[in-house]
C-alpha cells in the first residue's frame, strides 16, 4: 500500500507539474493550426483579387503555410518546457546535414523560386525544355510538370529548368507553322504558289497578321521546294499544320501540279 501511495503521489505531481504545459501545448496547437489554415486562406483570397499567377499563388501559400507550421511547432515544443536555444541549435545542425545531403533538392528549390520571380513561362504555356516539349500543367516548389502532345506527364527539376533553354511557344500569342512542299521543275512556280496561299487564306484558324507567304525554298534534285508559312494561335497549331499538308497535296491535284516522287525504273536485260 506505501508504495502504491508513492506512486500516486508521484503520478498526482507529474500532472500538476506537466498537466497544464501540455494542455497549454495541445490548446496553442490547435488555435495555432486554425489561425494558419484562416491566414492562407486571407492570402489565396487577397492574391485571386488581385489577379496573382496561378503558380505564384500555389508556391507563396505552400511557402507561407510551411514557415508559419515550423514556427508553431517550435512554440509548442518550448510551451512543454524544452529549451528553445537547445531546440535551435538542434535544428541548426539537422538543417545542415539535410542541406548537405539534399543539394540537388535545395537547388531546385532555388530553382523554383528563380521561376516564380521571373517568369519565363506560366500554367498553360507550350514550352520546350530539358528535350521535352509539353503544355505547363503545376509549376511547384521543386519541379514543374509538363502534359506532352502525347499526353504523357513530364516531370523536371526546376534547378534545371531555371539554368537551361527555355522556348515558350506561347509568349508572343503567335505560331509559324513550317511546312515544305516539292512540285516538278516543270510546274509553273507562280500558279502554285498561288494555289498553295489560297489554302492558306481560305483555313480560319491561320491568321491575316502576320500574312501567311509561300516562297521558293530550295531548288533540289528533283524537286522546287517551296516553303508554306502559315501562322496561328499556339493552340491551333497541329489543326493548322495537317491542314495545309493535306489541303497543299488536294489544292495542287486539282490545278494539275504535280508533286514528284520517286519513279522506279526497270531495266530488262535482252536475251
Amino acid at each position: 500500500m506505501k508504495d502504491a501511495e508513492i506512486w500516486m503521489n508521484k503520478a498526482i505531481d507529474f500532472v500538476s507539474d506537466y498537466g497544464p504545459k501540455v494542455l497549454g501545448a495541445i490548446l496553442i496547437y490547435l488555435i495555432g493550426s486554425w489561425i494558419i489554415k484562416k491566414i492562407t486562406r486571407v492570402l489565396k483570397n487577397v492574391m485571386n483579387k488581385k489577379h496573382y499567377d496561378e503558380s505564384l499563388q500555389k508556391f507563396l501559400v505552400s511557402l507561407i503555410s510551411w514557415t508559419l507550421k515550423i514556427f508553431l511547432i517550435i512554440t509548442v515544443i518550448s510551451t512543454l518546457g524544452v529549451e528553445t536555444t537547445s531546440l535551435a541549435a538542434l535544428i541548426a545542425a539537422a538543417g545542415l546535414a539535410i542541406g548537405l545531403a539534399l543539394q540537388g533538392s535545395l537547388g531546385n528549390f532555388a530553382g523554383g523560386v528563380l521561376l516564380i520571380i521571373f517568369k519565363p513561362y506560366k500554367i498553360g504555356d507550350l514550352i520546350e525544355a530539358q528535350g521535352v516539349l509539353g503544355n505547363v500543367k503545376e509549376i511547384e516548389i521543386f519541379t514543374t510538370k509538363l502534359v506532352t502532345p502525347q499526353n504523357k506527364l513530364a516531370i523536371v527539376p526546376n534547378g534545371a529548368m531555371a539554368n537551361g533553354n527555355i522556348i515558350n511557344y506561347t509568349a508572343e500569342g503567335k505560331m509559324r507553322v513550317d511546312t515544305t512542299v516539292g512540285i516538278g521543275y516543270g510546274e509553273d512556280i507562280k500558279k502554285a504558289k498561288e494555289v498553295l496561299l489560297a489554302v492558306l487564306t481560305s483555313n480560319p484558324k491561320v491568321l491575316d497578321n502576320p500574312a501567311p507567304s509561300v516562297n521558293v525554298e530550295e531548288l533540289a534534285d528533283s524537286s522546287v521546294n517551296l516553303a508554306v508559312r502559315p501562322f496561328c494561335k499556339p493552340e491551333d497549331y497541329w489543326d493548322v499544320y495537317f491542314a495545309t499538308i493535306e489541303g497543299s497535296k488536294l489544292a495542287l491535284d486539282g490545278a494539275g501540279i504535280e508533286i514528284p516522287y520517286p519513279h522506279r525504273v526497270q531495266i530488262q536485260k535482252k536475251d
